[in-house]
C-alpha cells in the first residue's frame, strides 16, 4: 500500500490504523469506542456494528436513528459467505399515487418535509435481526453503550454542532427534546436525551415489538396522524426485515458485493463493470482523462439505476442479471467518448430466462458493513411525543410517475440511496469492508475509493483523504462538484470535455462528498483501517 496517488494534488496527513483483533471505523469517536468495547467484551463484528449504529443514533441524531432504516452486509469468515440484510421500511397501506397527488404534491417526488414521506422505520428490526442472525451477544448488550450515552449525555463536537444548527429548522414544532432550550446545542455543551434512552431501554428489554407494537409505535402513529399522514399501528405491526443474497460483480479480480434493489448498490456495480474494461492506469490518476472516464461510467450507471431500481417485489422485478452482464457492460462502455461528455439515457438490457456508515472487522475476519439513515437531516423533522428521535422521509425516494417501477404504492419499499459494500478476493477471503455516505454520492464515493485501493494501491486512510468529485445535485445530469485538490488542470480538462464543474470551497459542502469508512484485511490477517477526514471520523482497533 502506497502513501499517495500520482496525479492528485494532496498529501495524506493521517496514518491508517493497524490492528489484529478488530477495528471499528465510524463517523464519531464515541460511537466507534462503543463498538470496540463490544468487541473487547466478546462480541463479533455484527454485535459491534449494531452497538456503533445505536450510539451514532444518540450522538448524530440529525443523520441517523431508530426512526430511520438500515442495510447491512455480513461476511462470515468461517464459511466465506456474504449475506445482506434489507432493513428498509414500506409505505403505509393507504398511500397511493392518487392520495399523494390529492395532498398537493405536483412534482416528480414526494416533498422531503411531507408527512407522506414517512415510511415504516426499519432500523429497530434491522438491529435486532442482525444481532440474532449473525451476532454472539444479545440486543441488550449491543444497546447498552448507546443507552448510557443518552442518559449521561455527551459533549457535542464542533462538526456535529454545525450539522445540528444547519438542520434545526427541519425539526417540527419544539423539536421534541432535540432542541434543548429551544435551540441546537453548542460545541462543547453536554446533550442528554432521556426520552431516547427510555426508547432504547424498551427495545433492549422487549425487542423490536416495543416499537412496532407498543407505546413507541403508538406515539409514531399518533404523530403522523396529527399531521394528516396515513402510517398506522397496523403498518408498523406487519414490518419485517429481509435477509437476501447480495448482488455482485468483479473489479480488478475482486468481487464487490452490494445489497440488491431497492438499494442503489446496483449503480456502483454498473459503473465498476464499465470501468473494469479500461486499463487501471487510465482510470486511477487525477488527470482530466481519468476523471472523465469515471464520471461517464457513473452517469451511465445512474441513468440505468433511476430507470430500473425499485422494490424487487414490484411486478416484473428488477433485471439485475441482465444489467450486470458482461455484454451489457461492453455495450454501455462503447458509448463513452474519451474526448467529450455524452448524452446519457437508460439502456435496454436483453431479457433473460444527512446518513451514517460504519465498518467493523473482528479478529477472526468476520466483517459487518452497516449503514443507517433518516435520509434528510432529521428526516421529516417529526419527533413522536416522548421519544427523542425523528422520523425518516424515505418516501421522498418514490417517483410520482405513473407506470414507473418506483412509483409510490401501498406497502412498497422506495428507492434507497444508502448502501454498504464489501469486497472479497478470488479465494473468497475478505478484502475490504467499506462505504461512503451522502445520498446520490454513495456509489460515486465507493467507486473512487475502491479504485484508489485496487488501481492505485493506496492504504485505506489515503484512499479516503484524496479529493473527490460528485454529481451530487441531480445525477446523471447535474454539475460535477469538485473538491479542492483535484487540480485546476484536471478541472479545466473536464470543462473542455463538456462537463459543468462547480469548484467547492465551503467546508460545509464538502461533507456531502465525504464521511466514508474503510477496513482492509491484509497479509497475515492484519487489519488496516481508515476514516474520512471530512467529519469527526475515527477508526479504533485493538
Amino acid at each position: 500500500m502506497h502513501e499517495s496517488a500520482q496525479g492528485f494534488n494532496f498529501a495524506s496527513r493521517r496514518s491508517p490504523v493497524l490492528a489484529r483483533r478488530g477495528i471499528v471505523a465510524a463517523t464519531q469517536p464515541l460511537a466507534a469506542q462503543a463498538g470496540l468495547g463490544v468487541l473487547q467484551a466478546g462480541g463479533n463484528a455484527a454485535d459491534a456494528a449494531v452497538a456503533t449504529a445505536a450510539a451514532l443514533a444518540v450522538v448524530e441524531p440529525m443523520s441517523t436513528g431508530i426512526g430511520g432504516d438500515c442495510f447491512a452486509l455480513f461476511y462470515d469468515a468461517a464459511r466465506g459467505t456474504v449475506e445482506a440484510l434489507n432493513g428498509s421500511g414500506r409505505a403505509p397501506a393507504g398511500l397511493t399515487l392518487d392520495v399523494v397527488r390529492a395532498a398537493g404534491e405536483t412534482g416528480r417526488a414526494i416533498g422531503p418535509g411531507s408527512v407522506h414521506a414517512v415510511t415504516v422505520p426499519g432500523a429497530a428490526a434491522g438491529w435486532a435481526d442482525a444481532v440474532s442472525r449473525w451476532g454472539r451477544r444479545d440486543l441488550t448488550s449491543a444497546l447498552a453503550p448507546a443507552i448510557q450515552l443518552a442518559e449521561d449525555g455527551f459533549a457535542v463536537t464542533p462538526v456535529i454542532a454545525h450539522q445540528w444548527a444547519d438542520a434545526a429548522d427541519q425539526l417540527d414544532g419544539d423539536g421534541g427534546g432535540l432542541l434543548p432550550d429551544g435551540s441546537p446545542p453548542r460545541a462543547g455543551s453536554v446533550f442528554r436525551n432521556p426520552d431516547f434512552a427510555a426508547v432504547l431501554r424498551e427495545v433492549a428489554s422487549d425487542g423490536p415489538a416495543a416499537l412496532y407494537e407498543g407505546r413507541i409505535g403508538a406515539a409514531i402513529a399518533a404523530a403522523v396522524a396529527a399531521r394528516g399522514g396515513l402510517l398506522s399501528m397496523a403498518d408498523l405491526a406487519v414490518h419485517r426485515s429481509t435477509f437476501e443474497a447480495p448482488i455482485s460483480t468483479t473489479y480488478r479480480g475482486l468481487r464487490v458485493h452490494e445489497p440488491g434493489p431497492n438499494g442503489q448498490g446496483l449503480v456502483a456495480l454498473l459503473a465498476l463493470n464499465v470501468l473494469d474494461g479500461f486499463d487501471p492506469a487510465a482510470v486511477s490518476g487525477g488527470s482530466a482523462a481519468a476523471l472523465h472516464l469515471q464520471i461517464e461510467a457513473l452517469r451511465l450507471a445512474f441513468a440505468d439505476g433511476r430507470r430500473f431500481i425499485a422494490d424487487p417485489a414490484t411486478p416484473g422485478g428488477v433485471p439485475v442479471a441482465e444489467l450486470l452482464s458482461p455484454e451489457y457492460a461492453a455495450a454501455r462502455r462503447a458509448l463513452i467518448d474519451p474526448a467529450r461528455r455524452i448524452e446519457v439515457a437508460p439502456g435496454e438490457p436483453v431479457a433473460a430466462s444527512d446518513t451514517v456508515y460504519l465498518s467493523v472487522v473482528d479478529g477472526e475476519g468476520n466483517a459487518c458493513s452497516f449503514i443507517n439513515s433518516t435520509y434528510g437531516a432529521f428526516g421529516t423533522g417529526i419527533v413522536p411525543v416522548g421519544c427523542g428521535f425523528a422520523l425518516q422521509n424515505r418516501g421522498a425516494g418514490f417517483t410520482l410517475e405513473a407506470g414507473h417501477p418506483n412509483v409510490v404504492a401501498p406497502g412498497k419499499r422506495p428507492y434507497h440511496t444508502i448502501i454498504p459494500a464489501l469486497s472479497t478476493r478470488p479465494d473468497g477471503s475478505l478484502h475490504t469492508c467499506f462505504g461512503v455516505m451522502g445520498g446520490w454520492n454513495q456509489p460515486q464515493g465507493q467507486l473512487q475509493v475502491l479504485s484508489r485501493l485496487a488501481d492505485a494501491g493506496l492504504d485505506p486512510q489515503a484512499a479516503l483523504d484524496a479529493p473527490r468529485f460528485s454529481i451530487f445535485e441531480d445525477p446523471p445530469d447535474g454539475p460535477v462538484l469538485a473538491e479542492p485538490g483535484l487540480g485546476e488542470a484536471a478541472l479545466s480538462g473536464l470543462e473542455a470535455r463538456g462537463h459543468a464543474v462547480e469548484r467547492l470551497e465551503a467546508t460545509r459542502r464538502l461533507s456531502a462528498l465525504g464521511r466514508g469508512q474503510v477496513i482492509v484485511r491484509g497479509e497475515g490477517g492484519v487489519l488496516w483501517g481508515g476514516s474520512d477526514p471530512r467529519s469527526d471520523g475515527c477508526a479504533v482497533g485493538w
